[in-house]
């Protein structure tokens, strides 16, 4: 295997794999059952932050609750490209990930095909630095059945036309396949905790509209901030071309319940998106 080395073990979480795996069961038991609208109902999507898992985790934990024993064929993780500015939208040209409890492997026959569809650059690094995408990867690994396999992608360009572009591209290329859809994001950045959850609760009333559009307008007008708005808006065109239009926000919290320093913060969303 070529695996992805980790740059987050042991700093964002555990090293161990049983005392990661121990963390994870620990904070999804800690999350409450998600209940869907209807009993028909199937989860499509999810929007879990990626900070430390300290601090995100149990906000984390309860969107990927919602997914506790499902089996899928493949994970697709979209988050922003902190780090990396070698192309508008990137992947990893690793076969798999690592991370202390397991490798997970790299889908590579459908980024062929998503890079195919999209017509466009998205470009394979390795060795990447970036903590949105890997950060998910152990909650995947401990909530989901086992066998699935992860589509990577990170978006540098995270403008209306291209998350519109990826969406639409990846119903394309997945419709018909056991598939779950993954926007990795966090909220407002280091603003007071009143104004912080102003902006939050405004972000978030787009995501439980399932309006991806709304999403990115209130993030570039300043009413709320993600860091992975882009992500977020093509994960929501990917889902309703899938047929998941209802969406749920599910948890909201900030560093500061964490840290204790209200001064500053930062805010971490979860939502699920249903298939009814």
């Amino acid at each position: 295997m070529d695996l992805r080395p980790s740059p987050l073990a042991g700093l964002w979480y555990p090293a161990q794999p049983a005392a990661l795996a121990a963390s994870i069961d620990g904070l999804l038991a800690a999350a409450p059952a998600v209940a869907p609208p209807a009993p028909e109902c199937s989860v499509v999507g999810l929007l879990a932050p990626h900070a430390g898992h300290k601090y995100s985790g149990l906000v984390a934990a309860h969107a990927f609750r919602a997914v506790q024993g499902l089996a899928v064929d493949l994970v697709v993780v979209l988050g922003p490209s902190h780090f990396h500015a070698d192309g508008p939208l990137l992947t990893s040209a690793h076969t798999h990930y690592a991370t202390p409890l397991g490798a997970v492997e790299v889908d590579r026959p459908a980024l062929d095909a998503l890079r195919a569809t999209l017509g466009g650059p998205m470009l394979a690094i390795r060795r990447d630095r970036e903590h949105a995408l890997e950060i998910e990867l152990p909650f995947l690994q401990r909530a989901l059945a086992p066998g699935f396999a992860l589509l990577p992608l990170m978006l540098r360009d995270q403008s209306p036309l291209a998350a519109q572009a990826l969406g639409a591209a990846l119903a394309q290329t997945l419709r018909g396949r056991r598939v779950l859809l993954v926007a990795s994001s966090d909220l407002s950045h280091f603003y007071p905790q009143a104004r912080a959850e102003e902006m939050d609760a405004a972000l978030l009333a787009e995501v439980a509209a399932s309006d991806p559009a709304g999403v990115l307008e209130v993030n570039a007008t300043g009413r709320g901030q993600a860091c992975g708005a882009g992500a977020l808006a093509a994960m929501l065109w990917a889902a309703q071309a899938l047929g998941g239009t209802t969406a749920q926000v599910v948890a909201h919290a900030t560093s500061g319940q964490v840290s204790g320093d209200y001064a500053a913060v930062v805010g971490y969303g979860a939502a699920v998106v249903w298939k009814c």
